[in-house]
């Protein structure tokens, strides 16, 4: 089969190859999946560039991708929740990457049925974006009422972060492009800021929550829009000492951390605020509520661009421009 692989650290066209490699097997509890396509995500690159190293080395080479949609095609012999020839979609295990390919072995828990009502190309754009986004604002508790501001609307996690968030009876604010304002609104959001235009230090007030997708300056002045008890959940910010611990880093890093860290503990105890970087885990149960959601038509997917697997470069690259409005999607069948 044809796999891409990561082959070091840095420059995306200099650090990835596509190559022959033989079919995975299947343990007990796994699935083999002949793969439809596989959604391109941020991390994805950011591996490539070795900007996670400190948290995880690699060892080259090293397969690339997480999510994935495809047709069940063989099973191990203790599953019992899915037959061949079913349809699903899965965010596969930090530990088992390698969506970037034809065929893959998943466990089973972690694999839910496709929604009937969305092609291949579009489930697999859904998992990361939608796992992030349930799990982010589990930790903040959203309900019914809150105000939420979410950055970068148009973005793969913001254009689902926006149409989750207004499922739950939220109030939204979001910020995009003047471009892009008109379809954002579209989705769903209650207030729409052209960031070319406006500042939205000036129009965001005491929310109950920022879901922070742009780090840097953008975490620290989710300080100044949240109401006092407010929550930040930030997906690119530093990392807080809840999750260094689950990530297993030592004493010593954690204390590194907790100094790069000072200003936003100091802006949190201020604003007696939640602050956590949210770290996805793969979840069926999960899966199955966004299935949920998009047979209902609360939520649909939406891709910006399509590639082959032969394209995969063209696809990070693409993606790391940050103008894909929606998902980019790289599809192993034609």
């Amino acid at each position: 089969m044809k796999q891409l692989f990561i082959t070091g650290y840095g420059k995306i066209e200099d650090n990835i190859l596509l190559q022959d490699h033989s079919k995975p097997n299947v343990g007990v509890n796994e699935v083999l999946i002949e793969i439809n396509s596989a959604g391109v995500n941020p991390i994805d690159y950011k591996i490539i560039q070795g900007i996670l190293k400190r948290i995880k080395k690699l060892s080259f080479p090293a397969p690339i991708g997480f999510d994935v949609s495809g047709i069940v095609v063989e099973k191990g012999e203790d599953v019992t929740g899915f037959e061949i020839g079913d349809e699903i979609y899965s965010r596969v295990p930090t530990d088992n990457p390698g969506t970037f390919a034809e065929y893959i072995a998943i466990d089973s828990n972690v694999v839910a049925k496709k929604p009937a009502n969305i092609s291949f190309e579009k489930a697999s754009g859904i998992p990361l974006v939608g796992l992030t986004t349930i799990q982010g604002f589990a930790l903040a508790t959203i309900k019914k009422g809150d105000k939420v501001l979410i950055h970068a609307g148009s973005g793969g996690i913001g254009s689902f972060a926006i149409q989750y968030a207004k499922s739950k009876g939220a109030f939204v604010y979001t910020t995009t492009s003047t471009k892009n304002i008109h379809w954002v609104k579209e989705l769903g959001a209650d207030l729409v800021i052209d960031y070319k235009k406006e500042n939205y230090l000036n129009i965001v007030k005491d929310v109950d929550i920022v879901l922070d997708t742009l780090g840097s300056n953008y975490t620290k002045d989710a300080f100044r829009v949240i109401k006092n008890g407010g929550k930040v959940i930030t997906l690119i910010g530093d990392i807080d000492n809840e999750t260094a611990k689950e990530l297993g880093l030592n004493s010593f890093i954690r204390f590194l951390l907790s100094i790069k860290r000072m200003k936003i503990d100091k802006l949190k105890k201020r604003k007696s605020a939640l602050y956590r970087f949210i770290i996805v885990e793969p979840n069926a149960f999960h899966l199955d509520e966004i299935t949920s959601l998009i047979e209902k038509e609360d939520i649909k997917p939406i891709i910006d661009r399509v590639f082959s697997l032969e394209k995969s470069i063209d696809a990070l690259l693409y993606l790391k421009e940050g103008h894909a409005k929606g998902k980019v999607i790289i599809r192993m069948k034609s």
